[in-house]
């Protein structure tokens, strides 16, 4: 079981306080509180990055801690970077996946990122891979970068030298291609489950367990006999590209390795804020 520790909860909500703020705090204004002047300023060494979340809140959680920690590490102190949350209502998500009305959700990301932009963000990203299905057109509507998961993946696994993987995620991403193909783009070869049992079980497995925070053994199991099936195809790595499967799927479970797409991309916005 993989847990979250009060800590980071509490970053998260205080920079999500921070981000339903910014409309009264502009870079370099001057506040009195308690007598005490505070004076707002901005780090030159960092780009300030928006991160749209809720889908789900556990993983939003994870790309928090991880870009927090990384930078930590970076700079040898609490520099911590300038993260901005905004985050969406997954329920809505939800329903508007099962009516099909991607233009709804591609509006929710348009005013999320407008959102943040207006805040001060000079980049976004979605923290989960399903929302990609509509990057192209919330890129279009945005007038700052939004930083891909699948371009981020790909590099990652071009960089280990692995030529063929294995693909989960929600039944949108598997059988879609707005992940696996800008993935094969990169001269990678991806297989996916090809069974809509097997499709439906995964996608449930994530929408009524994982995005709650709640890892069942049995379901662990099956996760894990569907990875073989893949390694039975040929992968040589398998691509978690459902940001909740990292709650359950961990490096110790096999023998290939295993490309976390929430760890890659957390480490990609690293490298935005970083100016790398």
């Amino acid at each position: 079981m993989h847990f979250i520790n009060k800590y980071s909860l509490g970053l998260l909500f205080l920079s999500i306080l921070s981000c339903n703020n910014t409309g009264e705090k502009k870079e370099g204004k001057l506040e009195t509180m308690e007598n005490k002047t505070v004076v707002e300023t901005k780090d030159e060494r960092m780009n300030t990055l928006g991160l749209i979340g809720g889908t789900s809140w556990h993983s939003t959680v994870e790309y928090y801690s991880a870009i927090n920690t990384a930078v930590n590490k970076h700079f040898g102190n609490n520099t911590n970077p300038p993260l901005i949350v905004y985050t969406i209502n997954q329920a809505e998500v939800h329903r508007f996946q099962k009516e099909n009305k991607w233009d709804s959700i591609a509006n929710m990301l348009v005013n999320a990122g407008n959102h943040l932009n207006d805040a001060g963000a000079t980049s976004v990203m979605f923290c989960a891979n399903t929302p990609h299905k509509v990057y192209n057109t919330v890129q279009e509507k945005l007038n700052i970068p939004v930083i891909h998961i699948a371009d981020a993946t790909a590099k990652e696994i071009n960089k280990i030298g692995v030529k063929k993987v294995g693909f989960l995620g929600t039944k949108y991403s598997m059988q879609g291609d707005f992940i696996t193909g800008r993935i094969i783009k990169n001269g990678i070869d991806v297989v996916v489950p090809d069974e809509d049992l097997v499709i439906n079980e995964l996608q449930r497995i994530i929408e009524e367990e994982l995005t709650y925070g709640i890892v069942k053994e049995d379901s662990k199991k099956y996760v894990l006999n569907v990875i073989s099936d893949l390694r039975e195809k040929g992968a040589k790595g398998i691509v978690l590209g459902c940001t909740e499967f990292p709650l359950m799927i961990f490096e110790g479970d096999l023998d290939i390795p295993i490309f976390d797409t929430t760890e890659i991309h957390s480490m990609a916005a690293v490298d935005y804020i970083l100016k790398n």
